[in-house]
């Protein structure tokens, strides 16, 4: 199917369109504009979930957990915030309701980072009940990323889908800066986590009421496409939907995996930088904000790039990733936050341009599923990357470094294959 060529996330307009035909666009809304209210949706959101990860190593420490556990817990979280989008994804492409799952899933991080404030005060249950609220929070990311990606790329489409989702990581990123200086703002003032985790339920609830308003003005054509191909028949299996993805798609999925398994968490690198002594608990979220910052930097640059030269500029992605634990478990301030701010480029990289990637390999009716399996095989490669860093760096920096460039190195050369597969 064709992208409609004047507009984006248009309404139904002509009482009879044509099968297979997107209705027409709302008078006034651009595609740009569609773009910019998903980016102000996240920006809110971000200030939700990015606030309370900034946090999340030094608050599970608190509670008792050891580093192994804070990157099992880190690590289990994007593990399921990547592999439950296989089931999502294909749901939401078999029934339609692509804003029913990305206001679901909005809607559960709204309610699980401040929940997250009881903690402190459940005695020997608060490690428990904070480990299960992060990896809510987690899985609500599972349940809206393919439908929202989705419903942006469609958005995206006329004006570029590299430029598109780099605006819109970009505006997810301003959230994601504010969102840890509010943390650290209200940590200092009261010297406790838990205050700061209350005031994100203020941004969760905005986030909520903006997405609202934005499904009422840009309406839901996904849904009817939807419902028109499911009248020819029930949809493939995962097993069949997985074989009609082509092989170029599922080299990239690999080499991203690696990637993924390669790059440690943040809350890794955060226990760190309190239990070394390197910066106060108070300030943790300063540095998450820094690593924010680049993060919207490399969306917006690699995103143009994408759309300029094609995915070649993936190609730095690996050499990124290998350099964070390098510098991010050194003894010196200075290069811990080189490489934070390494972190976040690539990470930036990974949540914008490589989604850009993925919609151009995939057939546009089954992105949502594509996304999910694409997520699928990260967060597997996550859960293991996660454990992988909260072991190796507790015990041994330098073999860590060494496996994490072993990684890389593989993740390079599938990356290569796949834009030889694909001419950019």
């Amino acid at each position: 199917m064709s992208e409609h060529p004047g507009g984006t996330l248009p309404a139904p307009a002509d009482p009879e369109p044509s099968p297979g035909e997107v209705p027409g666009p709302r008078p006034g809304w651009s595609p740009w504009r569609a773009v910019v209210g998903f980016g102000v949706v996240s920006l809110a959101a971000d200030m939700v979930y990015e606030g309370a990860r900034s946090v999340t190593g030094p608050l599970l420490a608190s509670l008792g957990a050891s580093a192994l556990l804070v990157g099992l817990v880190t690590g289990a979280g994007e593990a399921l915030a990547l592999v439950l989008r296989l089931p999502f994804g294909s749901r939401v492409d078999r029934s339609g309701g692509y804003w029913n799952a990305t206001i679901a899933g909005y809607a559960l991080t709204a309610v699980s980072v401040p929940a997250l404030a009881l903690t402190p005060f459940l005695g020997a249950a608060g490690l428990t009940v904070g480990c299960l609220l992060v990896l809510a929070e987690r899985t609500g990311k599972a349940v809206r990323s393919p439908a929202k990606s989705t419903l942006l790329a469609h958005a995206a489409g006329p004006v570029g889908l590299g430029r598109g989702f780099g605006v819109h990581k970009a505006l997810d990123q301003i959230g994601a800066f504010a969102g840890p200086l509010l943390v650290a703002a209200v940590a200092g003032l009261t010297g406790l986590l838990w205050p700061a985790l209350i005031v994100l339920a203020v941004p969760g609830a905005a986030a909520i009421g903006l997405l609202l308003w934005l499904r009422r003005r840009t309406g839901d054509p996904l849904r009817e496409q939807a419902l028109g191909a499911s009248e020819t028949g029930p949809g493939p299996s995962l097993r069949q939907a997985a074989a009609q993805l082509p092989r170029a798609f599922w080299v990239f999925a690999a080499s991203a995996g690696l990637a993924t398994a390669g790059l440690v968490t943040f809350g890794v690198i955060s226990y760190h930088l309190v239990t070394d002594g390197l910066v106060s608990t108070a300030a943790v979220p300063l540095v998450y904000a820094a690593a924010m910052a680049a993060e919207a930097v490399a969306a917006l640059a690699t995103g143009w790039a994408h759309d300029r030269f094609g995915g070649r500029g993936l190609l730095v992605l690996p050499a990124l990733v290998a350099a964070v634990p390098a510098l991010a478990f050194s003894d010196s301030l200075g290069l811990v936050v080189v490489g934070v701010l390494l972190w976040g480029a690539a990470a930036g990289l990974q949540d914008s341009t490589v989604k850009a990637l993925v919609a151009q390999l995939v057939p546009s009716r089954r992105r949502a599923t594509g996304y999910g399996f694409f997520a699928a095989v990260q967060g597997v490669a996550a859960l293991a990357g996660g454990a992988l860093a909260g072991e190796l760096s507790a015990r041994s920096v330098p073999a860590l470094v060494a496996v994490v460039g072993v990684l890389q190195l593989a993740a390079l050369v599938l990356l290569i294959s796949t834009l030889r597969a694909r001419p950019a």
